[in-house]
């Protein structure tokens, strides 16, 4: 039985679910928004923005005690307490559920607080009632912390990300479980704030899906922070007494702390949200959609489920074309060419596009240019904390970028021109014949072109 009918429903008001459920509504459709959690997904409430916050304080740390080597004496005492009051008070100030909520009826929205379940084409069950969307359903549930099947985890009161940026009070020492921007960001902020961190990572490199210049570089960040890293080392039990966890690694070791962070990646969880019933396999790693985001007929999917990355500009960007295409309106299709990425580690790692190692894999003659950050006259300038390189990896026979590294301390910024000449197709010869600011972080670029070869 139809309880109400709509236009679109919206299944998870993430990011991506709460921007098409908007800017839909502004549009003037009858739009109903369900979500059984918060509004606004993981980056406000747990992800992007506190975390950024933990990391500017620890950076802020970091950058005082390499005053003795530049320019005075400097002791810093690091405080925990005003940077958890911050993230508790500032971050639910600016990113409020309720606020959210309130923001999207304003606009002329519908909203639902449950799970919603698809039970059929174009209907939405959410706690009794039945939703008729007459134009489209669009799923945007997101992902949750991916928990690996380690013997005994479950029955610990181990942490996700969740908890670590909850947390009023630091542990004294602390494993995390996984070496991916995560975990490396977490253990770095945790580790500048005095608690002894060790890093455990199953594959032989940090930040894997990067170079491996970015794996070096984070790694020897870390350890000089006093981080422990275990690399190519497999979890295979875990056991917590009440006061303290023991890991159990592959080749017998035994590591001990008072909190364990498990950061091994994000996971969909589909199989409660009746996608069956409309063709989708329930059992799939995410959503599969097409270059309009769309997953079926009249369902659209965006953000984390579709499978391309937990980045929230990633789920605005899906939200963007998800509307165009639901309104009939006119515009390019998605195109993840110039997709970008930032470990915000200090140095930050930024990357875009394909690794030199997937390049080459995809059959590209590839030209790789690469030049440290401290052998510029910005990163000469900047001495302590100069830490980065520039790495290009081009297509030769084309003469255009495929991929591309920006690291340093600056390293998400400087990537942003990286990314615009790779979305624009602009040619290296192009770029080779630029005009790069003095003395600027950037103007490193314009070395890694020279390096091409």
């Amino acid at each position: 039985m139809v309880t109400a009918e709509v236009d679109v429903a919206v299944v998870g008001m993430g990011v991506g679910g709460e921007e098409v459920a908007g800017r839909l509504a502004e549009a003037g459709l009858a739009v109903v928004g369900i979500e059984s959690r918060l509004v606004g997904g993981e980056c406000p409430y747990y992800g992007c923005v506190p975390s950024k916050m933990m990391i500017r304080a620890a950076n802020l740390l970091a950058e005082a005690r390499r005053i003795p080597g530049m320019a005075g004496e400097s002791e810093v005492r690091p405080d925990w307490a005003p940077v958890a009051r911050r993230i508790r008070e500032e971050a639910t100030d600016n990113w409020n559920d309720k606020v959210a909520v309130d923001r999207f009826t304003d606009k002329g929205g519908q909203f639902r607080r449950g799970f919603g379940r698809v039970t059929g084409h174009g209907r939405v069950e959410v706690d009794g009632e039945t939703f008729l969307a007459r134009r489209a359903v669009v799923l945007g549930v997101g992902t949750a912390p991916a928990v690996p099947p380690i013997e005994g985890l479950s029955d610990t009161p181990y942490w996700t990300n969740r908890e670590a940026i909850e947390a009023e009070t630091l542990p004294a020492s602390m494993l995390v479980l996984g070496g991916g921007a995560i975990g490396l960001e977490l253990a770095q902020a945790y580790a500048r704030f005095g608690v002894t961190v060790t890093v455990v990572e199953a594959l032989d490199r940090l930040l894997a899906i990067e170079e491996p210049e970015s794996s070096v570089l984070a790694a020897a960040a870390l350890a000089r922070d006093g981080i422990a890293i275990r690399t190519g080392a497999k979890a295979v039990l875990v056991a917590h007494d009440g006061a303290e966890f023991a890991l159990t690694l592959d080749d017998g070791t035994r590591l001990t702390a008072e909190r364990l962070l498990v950061a091994t990646g994000r996971r969909a969880n589909l199989n409660d949200l009746g996608i069956d019933s409309i063709g989708l396999d329930p059992t799939a790693h995410g959503i599969t959609v097409d270059d309009r985001m769309r997953a079926a007929e009249d369902v659209w999917a965006v953000g984390d489920v579709t499978g391309r990355g937990a980045f929230t500009h990633v789920a605005m960007y899906q939200a963007g074309i998800a509307v165009r295409d639901i309104l009939g309106r006119d515009g390019p299709p998605a195109d993840y060419r110039a997709l970008p990425r930032v470990t915000f580690t200090d140095p930050e790692i930024g990357g875009v596009g394909l690794t030199e190692a997937q390049a080459r894999e995809a059959g590209v003659r590839v030209q790789v240019g690469l030049t440290n950050l401290p052998s510029s006259a910005r990163g000469w300038i900047h001495k302590a904390g100069n830490d980065g390189f520039i790495k290009l990896v081009a297509d030769a026979d084309r003469g255009m970028l495929v991929g591309a590294t920006s690291a340093g301390p600056v390293g998400g910024e400087v990537l942003a021109g990286l990314a615009v000449a790779m979305h624009g197709r602009v040619p290296v010869d192009r770029l080779r014949h630029m005009i790069y600011a003095y003395p600027t972080f950037h103007r490193a670029i314009e070395d890694a072109l020279r390096d091409l070869s």
